[in-house]
C-alpha cells in the first residue's frame, strides 16, 4: 500500500519576522527532500471547526482571529506570531491530520505524513505558544476516538521540546497514551517524569543535554516502547519534530538521521503488531534546514517502505 503525504501551499502564508526559526524555508526544505519519493500527494483540507472544538473552545478561536493582522505581524507571546495567512495555514494542519486519520483508518493508505506549518504540539487549550496555534496531533487523536469510535490511540512525540500542548489537551483522556521524549532542561520547562496524566496515561522521558542517539534508543527500549506495546493501540500518531538532530540550533541533543529512522521503525513495528500498521505522522520542529530535510526524508522513507510491505 501507499504512503500519503498531505501539505498545502497556504502554509507558506504563515510568515514570521526575519530571523525567526519557524520560517517558510522549513517547509520548502521538506518539500524538496520528499520530491523524488513515490507518495500519494494530497492537498491538506481546511480543518473543520467541529474538529478544532474537540480541543479548543470557541472563545480561543475568536481571540486568535481577532488578533490576526491585516499586514505585518501580531505577536501572541515571546516567540509566536500571526501574519495575515497564519490561521488559514494552521487550519490546513488541523485538516491535514484529520484527513490523514480518516484515510488511514479507511484503508486508503497504509500510513501518512502531514507536512504543514505552523507546528502544533505546544498549543494548549486556550494558549498559543512555542510557534504553535492549534493542537493538530491531539485533535487528530480525538477525531479517531470520537468520530471513528476507537478506544485506544497512542501518540509518540520525539520533538526535542516537550509536547506540553498535547499533554494539556489530553491530560484527562484515558483512551489516549501520550509519550514524549525531550531534552530537559529546555523550553517549555514541562515534561518531568512525574507528570503522568489524570489516568497515568502520559509518559514523559526527559533526556539530558548532550544525550546521543544511543542514549535515546536505550531509553525508548526501556521505558516508552514496552508501555505502548502493553497499551495495544488501534492507531499510532507521531509528533515528528527533528530538532533533536545534533545540528539543530535550538537544542543540545546529538541524534542523526539514522536515529530518526530507527525510532520510526520501532513505532512501525508496534503498529504492525497492534493496528495493521496504521500510523499518521505530523511535522513539528526542526530548524537546521539541511538536518530537517535529511531527517524528514529518513523518517518518511521508513514509512514508505513499511507501507509498501503491507
Amino acid at each position: 500500500m501507499v504512503t500519503a503525504y498531505y501539505s498545502h501551499p497556504a502554509c507558506d502564508g504563515h510568515l514570521s519576522p526575519p530571523g525567526h526559526p519557524e520560517q517558510v524555508a522549513r517547509l520548502d526544505a521538506v518539500t524538496t527532500a520528499l520530491a523524488g519519493m513515490d507518495l500519494m500527494r494530497i492537498d491538506a483540507p481546511r480543518g473543520d471547526t467541529a474538529d478544532l472544538f474537540r480541543c479548543h473552545p470557541q472563545r480561543y478561536l475568536d481571540r486568535v482571529n481577532a488578533a490576526l493582522p491585516e499586514t505585518g505581524w501580531a505577536q501572541l507571546d515571546g516567540d509566536t506570531y500571526l501574519a495575515p495567512g497564519s490561521v488559514e495555514a494552521a487550519l490546513r494542519g488541523v485538516g491535514g491530520v484529520c484527513a490523514a486519520v480518516d484515510l488511514v483508518l479507511a484503508g486508503g493508505a497504509a500510513n501518512a505524513f502531514v507536512g504543514t506549518r505552523p507546528p502544533g504540539h505546544h498549543a494548549e487549550t486556550e494558549t498559543a505558544m512555542g510557534f504553535c496555534l492549534f493542537g493538530n496531533i491531539a485533535i487528530g487523536a480525538k477525531r479517531a476516538l470520537d468520530h471513528h469510535g476507537l478506544s485506544r490511540v497512542a501518540i509518540v512525540d520525539f520533538d526535542v521540546h516537550h509536547g506540553n500542548g498535547t499533554q494539556d489537551l489530553l491530560w484527562d483522556e484515558a483512551r489516549c497514551l501520550f509519550a514524549s521524549s525531550h531534552q530537559m532542561p529546555l523550553y517549555p520547562g514541562s515534561g518531568a517524569a512525574h507528570e503522568v496524566g489524570a489516568h497515568r496515561q502520559i509518559i514523559n522521558l526527559p533526556l539530558r543535554p548532550g544525550s546521543s542517539g544511543a542514549d535515546m534508543r536505550a531509553a525508548y527500549a526501556a521505558h516508552i516502547l514496552p508501555q505502548i506495546d502493553a497499551f495495544a493501540p488501534e492507531l499510532i500518531l507521531i509528533s515528528a519534530g527533528f530538532d533533536a538532530h545534533r545540528d539543530d540550533p535550538l537544542a543540545n541533543l546529538n541524534w542523526v538521521e539514522a536515529d530518526f529512522a530507527w525510532l520510526t521503525t520501532q513505532i512501525c513495528d508496534l503498529a504492525d503488531a497492534h493496528c495493521a500498521g496504521r500510523v499518521v505522522s505530523a511535522l513539528e520542529g526542526g530548524y537546521d534546514l539541511d538536518a530537517l530535510a535529511a531527517s524528514t526524508a529518513a523518517h518518511v522513507t521508513v514509512l514508505k517502505e513499511r507501507g509498501h510491505d503491507r
